[in-house]
């Protein structure tokens, strides 16, 4: 039997899938807020191989507080441009020195945010549609030890926090997550008229699930309003076949509500993105580590994006509470749904949370006591291997929104 700190509970109220009202919301890879975690997070991968590959250890550092300042653009049919730029903060704190060897870890974060917005966002020019600056701050002394001496002591929790994780997802849930990633993937390859900040936001009552879209349509790939028309609709068609292969609930589509056409306000933009449009961003006022918004559920209000994923608990116990709940689901059966809360105390080591707490709903027939000892297991060996979400983390393996 572990010595760890586990309990293991019986639901209180219904599961999520049996409440009259659900209601969940993503914002996409374009969305101001997103953007801001996945330049963090890819600021934050940069850091921690920079790390390694000059001391053989990550250092500490955070860009969980990137901020994003919205541009303003003159989008048209056929073409527009960014009238002022889209700027972009960089800001945190980073080991800038470590037993004599200077890392420029300013100069590091500036590529990298270059190469995320490269990759991910092909109509944004880096230093003319958007302009990156940073500002590091130089790491604490006292924290650059996070590994301890050897590289390989369990770390020690930098705070007192929490995280929360839980499985399976609803249909509404499944629905919500892959209308944005395959609008933003398979669909808007073969539509480039789909720009990257498409905003998702579900709500089912009872058996009638309702998908409200929000898509920025790119001005150079519509010729007019008959195009764009034909952007929505084309959208609209997809939604509503992805969605039956989640649901046989009846699901209603909406795509882009707000557009009036008499009055010519439509949802039009040069590079794909409300950033352009006065629509600000910050690190974690998006999604859960999960990638979703879920007011049903109970959630940790800690930005995943951008923290050390060394000892950050902020970062390791969202993450990690989430492969739980997911590794319990898959492996007991007879289990609806897993909540999965870990807390942490500061200075202890993250491998022996001050409590992780096990909340399920079961089949009929099945009870907690029943599968405990399975549960149980599984979240102690998870705990025992809790340094594996940091190499994930840092190998691009994990997504944090």
């Amino acid at each position: 039997m572990t010595d760890r700190n586990i309990r293991v509970e019986p639901v209180v109220g219904r599961a999520v899938e049996a409440q009259d009202v659900e209601i969940v919301e993503r914002k996409g890879l374009g969305h101001p807020d997103s953007l801001c975690d996945g330049i963090a997070e890819h600021v934050s991968q940069a850091l921690a191989r920079e790390y390694i590959d000059r001391v053989g250890k990550v250092l500490h550092y955070n860009t969980d507080e990137t901020q994003l300042v919205a541009g303003s653009s003159a989008p048209e049919f056929g073409g527009g441009e960014v009238v002022d730029p889209i700027y972009l903060l960089i800001t945190g704190r980073a080991t800038k020195e470590y037993e004599g060897t200077k890392i420029p870890a300013e100069t590091i974060a500036l590529r990298a945010a270059r190469e995320y917005i490269h990759e991910q966002f092909p109509f944004i020019e880096y230093g003319v549609d958007i302009i990156a600056d940073v500002k590091l701050g130089e790491g604490s002394g006292d924290l650059q030890e996070v590994f301890g001496e050897d590289g390989k002591q369990i770390p020690m929790s930098n705070d007192t926090s929490f995280g929360v994780g839980h499985a399976p997802l609803t249909e509404t849930e499944r629905i919500v997550l892959e209308t944005e990633r395959q609008l933003n993937g398979r669909y808007s390859d073969d539509n480039p008229a789909v720009g990257q900040d498409i905003k998702v936001m579900g709500k089912r009552e009872s058996d009638t699930i309702d998908v409200t879209v929000a898509v920025a349509v790119v001005d150079s790939y519509v010729a007019d309003i008959d195009e764009y028309d034909e952007t929505i609709d084309g959208v609209q068609t997809f939604v509503e076949t992805l969605a039956a292969d989640y649901t046989d609930r009846d699901v209603r589509v909406h795509v882009n509500t707000a557009d009036n056409y008499e009055e010519d306000s439509i949802y039009l933009t040069t590079t794909g993105t409300s950033a352009e449009q006065g629509d600000d961003g910050s690190v974690g006022r998006g999604n859960r580590a999960n990638g979703l918004i879920t007011p049903n559920r109970s959630m940790s209000m800690e930005a995943t994006s951008g923290k050390n994923p060394v000892n950050h608990i902020g970062k390791i116990y969202n993450l990690l509470s989430t492969e739980i709940a997911r590794t319990v689901v898959a492996e007991v059966d007879g289990i609806l749904e897993a909540r999965i809360r870990l807390l942490s105390q500061i200075g202890q080591p993250i491998d022996r949370p001050h409590v992780a707490d096990a909340s399920l709903a079961t089949d009929d027939g099945i009870e907690v006591g029943d599968i405990e000892d399975d549960v149980t297991a599984i979240i102690d060996s998870e705990l025992e291997n809790v340094t594996a979400i940091t190499e994930r983390v840092i190998a691009g393996e994990l997504t944090t929104f």
